[in-house]
C-alpha cells in the first residue's frame, strides 16, 4: 500500500502532462507537456510544504489526503482535455511509431542502448537504499527532523549543511517520506531528473534546428555521461537542479520569436524558483538564460511602430512576474536563512568554503586549469601525469600556490586520487566533456554550418550563454575533488550543442580525394566517441560505486544495512552496537553528539520511532538539547567528548578506533561489544 501511495506524484505528473499538452502546434509537444507538468506539480509541492509548515501540518494523513485530491483533479483535467480535443494519445503513438520507422539502424541502436541503460538505472534505484555520503550527513537527516517537528523551520544541529544548503530536492523527498513512511523510493527523484535531462537535451537540440539524429545524440550524451548515470540512482541533488535549469532553457527558447504569455511567464518563474530552491549553482545558469529571454522580448517591437517603449514595459512586467513567482517558491527559505545568519546566502563559513576568495588573473587561471583537469581526467596514467606536471609548472610560473586555501576547498589538495574511477562523487567526464566543449565552440563561431540559417542566431546566443555559465562557474566556485558533480547543469546545457556538432560532422558529405581524409577521420573519431560515451554510461551502472548492478557488492547481494554502509563498512557494526544499547535502554528521546561530517541519518534508520535531537548547535538562535532532556546519547566523537554531554553517573562506551558509541543511564543492560 505504501508503494502505491508513493506513486501518486508520478500519476499526478502524467495526468497533468496530458491536461497541459500544447493546443497550438509547437515543437516536441509531448516533451513540452512533461516540462509543464513537472514544473506545475513540483512548484505546487514546494508551496504546499511551506503552507503546511505554517500550521505544523506536515503529517502523513494530510499528505495522503492532499495527493489524493491532486491526482483526482489532474485526472479530471486530463479527461476534460480529452473530451475537448477528441483524443490525442493515438496521435502521439502514431508519431512515435513514425519516428521509429524513419530512424536508421544507428539511431535505433542508440535509442535502444539508452532505453536499456535507463531501465538498468531503475533496477538499481529500486534495489538499493540511499547510501550517498552527503545524504547520510545532511540531505536525509533534515527530512527526519521535519517529520518529527511537522514543519520545515530550522532546528539545532552540529551540521550546518542540514539548514544552510537549499532544500528544494528534500522538499520533494519529504512528500515521498510522508506518503510511504520510509525511504524506499527516494532514489526515484534523481532518476526522474535524469530522464528529464535526456528529454530536455533532445528538445533543446531540436529547438536550435537539430535533426532527429542530433536530438537523439544530445539525449544520448546527456544520459550516458558516467556521473549522470551514477547520480541517477542516488539521493544527491545535482541532477534535480540540472533538470530545472534545462526546463528554464527550453522554455526560454520557445519564447525567442513571440511575446511571452502570462501562463508561460509563470512557468519561467517556477523554473527559476525551483532552481534557486534546489542549489545555488543553478543560478549561474539562470541569469544568462533569462537575459536571452529579456533581449528577445525587447526585440518583439510591434510592426509599423518605431518605439521600444511598449516592448520595454512588457519585458519589465514579465521580469517582475518571473521574479515574483521565484520569490514565492524560494523566498520563505531564504528569509529563514537571513533571519538566522544575517545573510540570505548563509553564514560566512559556508560562503567562504565554496566560493573563490581570490580573483586575480593567476588564481583564476589556476582554478580553471584544475577544474578542467578534474572534469576531463582520463583512465590513462601517463597522460594524467603529463597534464598534472604541466599545470604544476604553470601555476608556479604565475606565482600561485596550487593548493592555496583561498582557491581550494578545505582539507583538499590537487591533484586528488579518484580511487574508483566510476565513483558517483568524482567520476570524470572526458568524452562527453570534450564533445560538449567542441560543440559549444563551433556553434558559437560558425553556427550556420551546423544548424539551418533561421536557427543560427538562436544557436549562437545559446552557445554564448553556455560559455558565460562556464566562465561564471570557474570564477565563482573554488576547486574541490568532487567538483565534477557540481557541473552537471553544464552537462545538461552543453549536451544539445554537442549533439548538433556531432550530427553535422556525421552527415557531412565528403568528395573523394586525399584532402577528404581528415574529415573522414574526424567523423570516425566522433562515432567512436559516441560509442565510448555509451560504454562509459553502461559501465557506470554495471560497476559503479557505491551502487552497482553486477559483480562484488552488487545491489542483489548486499543486505539493506550492508548497502547503506557501503561507503564506510567499518562503521556498520559499531552503529548497530550503539543503537542496540539505546533500544535496550528504552530511550525515546535520544541526543546525538557528532562532528560536521558524520552520519546522522544512520541513527534515524537504526532507531526508528525515536526523536533524535542535537546536543550541539551551530545556529546562534537555536540552543541544543540539555543532558537532562534526553534519555540516552549516541556519539561519533572521542570518549571524553561524548562523556561531557552525559549526565553524571551514565554509562559511556565509545570505540577507540571509529569513535562511535553511546551513553545510557545507570542500570541499563550493556550491549554486547561489536564483532571484529
Amino acid at each position: 500500500m505504501s508503494v502505491l501511495l508513493g506513486l501518486l506524484p508520478a500519476a499526478t505528473v502524467a495526468l497533468t502532462a496530458y491536461a497541459l499538452r500544447p493546443a497550438a502546434p509547437v515543437f516536441a509537444p509531448v516533451r513540452l507537456a512533461l516540462v509543464r507538468a513537472a514544473l506545475v506539480v513540483a512548484g505546487a509541492a514546494a508551496v504546499l510544504v511551506e503552507a503546511l509548515s505554517l500550521v505544523h501540518g506536515l503529517t502523513r494523513p494530510a499528505m495522503i489526503a492532499l495527493w489524493s485530491v491532486a491526482v483526482v483533479l489532474a485526472g479530471a483535467g486530463a479527461l476534460l482535455r480529452r473530451r475537448r480535443d477528441g483524443g490525442g494519445a493515438g496521435r502521439w503513438r502514431e508519431q512515435i511509431g513514425t519516428a521509429w520507422t524513419a530512424a536508421g539502424r544507428a539511431e535505433r541502436l542508440l535509442l535502444a542502448g539508452l532505453a536499456v541503460l535507463l531501465l538498468a538505472e531503475l533496477v538499481v534505484a529500486l534495489a538499493s537504499p540511499p547510501n550517498n555520503f552527503d545524504s547520510q550527513t545532511y540531505h536525509l537527516p533534515k527530512i527526519e527532523h521535519w517529520v518529527v517537528q511537522r514543519d520545515v523551520q530550522f532546528f539545532p544541529t552540529a551540521i550546518h549543511r542540514q539548514v544552510t544548503l537549499a532544500p528544494g530536492a528534500e522538499y520533494l523527498l519529504l512528500h515521498m517520506r510522508l506518503l510511504t513512511g520510509g525511504d524506499g523510493l527516494y532514489n526515484l527523484l534523481q532518476l526522474g531528473a535524469s530522464v528529464g535531462c535526456v528529454l530536455l537535451a533532445s528538445r533543446i537540440a531540436g529547438q536550435l534546428g537539430g535533426s532527429g539524429r542530433a536530438q537523439l545524440l544530445a539525449g544520448f550524451l546527456a544520459g550516458t555521461t558516467p556521473i549522470v548515470a551514477l547520480e541517477s540512482t542516488s539521493t544527491q541533488t545535482d541532477l534535480v537542479v540540472a533538470a530545472w535549469v534545462g526546463c528554464l532553457a527550453t522554455l526560454v527558447l520557445d519564447e525567442l520569436r513571440r511575446r511571452t504569455r502570462p501562463a508561460d511567464l509563470i512557468l519561467l518563474g517556477t523554473a527559476t524558483g525551483l532552481t534557486t530552491l534546489t542549489k545555488a549553482t543553478g543560478l549561474l545558469a539562470a541569469g544568462p538564460l533569462l537575459l536571452i529571454w529579456g533581449v528577445a522580448q525587447l526585440r518583439s517591437v510591434t510592426p509599423g511602430t518605431r518605439t521600444w517603449r511598449p516592448a520595454l514595459l512588457r519585458a519589465a512586467a514579465g521580469s517582475v512576474l518571473i521574479l515574483g513567482c521565484a520569490a514565492v517558491l524560494a523566498g520563505p527559505y531564504l528569509a529563514r536563512v537571513d533571519a538566522e545568519f544575517g545573510n540570505p546566502l548563509g553564514p560566512d563559513y559556508l560562503r567562504n568554503s565554496i566560493s573563490l576568495e581570490r580573483h586575480d588573473p593567476g588564481a583564476l587561471l589556476v582554478n580553471a586549469l584544475r577544474v578542467g583537469y578534474t572534469a576531463l581526467d582520463t583512465p590513462f596514467g601517463p597522460v594524467n601525469r603529463v597534464a598534472v606536471d604541466g599545470i604544476d609548472r604553470l601555476t608556479r610560473a604565475v606565482g600561485v600556490d596550487p593548493n592555496d586555501p583561498k582557491i581550494t576547498f578545505v582539507h583538499s589538495s590537487f591533484p586528488t586520487d579518484n580511487g574508483i574511477a566510476l565513483d558517483e562523487d568524482k567520476a570524470p567526464l572526458p568524452v562527453s566533456g570534450v564533445l560538449i566543449l567542441l560543440g559549444a565552440g563551433f556553434l558559437l563561431v560558425r553556427p550556420r554550418r551546423r544548424v539551418p540559417a533561421q536557427n543560427a542566431t538562436a544557436a549562437r546566443a545559446y552557445a554564448a550563454a553556455f560559455w558565460v555559465d562556464l566562465v561564471a562557474y570557474l570564477v565563482t566556485i573554488r576547486w574541490q575533488p568532487w567538483g565534477n558533480r557540481l557541473v552537471l547543469y553544464l552537462v545538461m546545457l552543453g549536451a544539445p550543442l554537442a549533439g548538433l556538432w556531432l550530427d553535422a560532422v556525421l552527415r557531412r558529405r565528403v568528395a573523394p580525394g586525399w584532402w577528404a581524409m581528415p574529415r573522414r577521420a574526424v567523423a570516425a573519431l566522433a562515432a567512436v566517441a559516441v560509442f565510448a560515451s555509451g560504454c562509459a554510461g553502461w559501465l557506470a551502472v554495471g560497476y559503479g560505486w557505491p551502487r552497482r548492478l553486477v559483480g562484488a557488492h552488487s545491489v542483489f547481494t548486499e543486505t539493506d544495512l550492508q548497502a547503506r554502509f557501503q561507503r564506510r563498512p567499518e562503521w556498520r557494526q559499531d552503529y548497530e552496537w550503539a543503537a542496540a544499547a539505546v533500544r535496550a535502554s528504552g530511550a525515546r528521546r535520544v541526543g546525538v553528539v557528532q562532528s560536521d561530517d558524520t552520519w546522522e541519518y544512520a541513527w534515524w534508520v537504526l532507531l526508528p520511532g525515536r526523536d533524535i535531537v542535537a546536543m550541539q548547535s551551530v545556529l546562534p538562535g537555536l540552543p541544543p538539547a540539555r543532558p537532562d532532556q534526553v534519555d540516552a546519547l549516541v556519539c561519533q566523537a572521542p570518549q571524553e567528548v561524548c562523556a561531557s554531554f552525559a549526565p553524571h553517573g551514565w554509562q559511556v562506551h565509545v570505540d577507540n578506533v571509529t569513535q562511535i558509541g553511546y551513553a545510557v543511564p545507570p542500570g541499563s543492560a550493556p550491549a554486547s561489544p561489536p564483532g571484529p
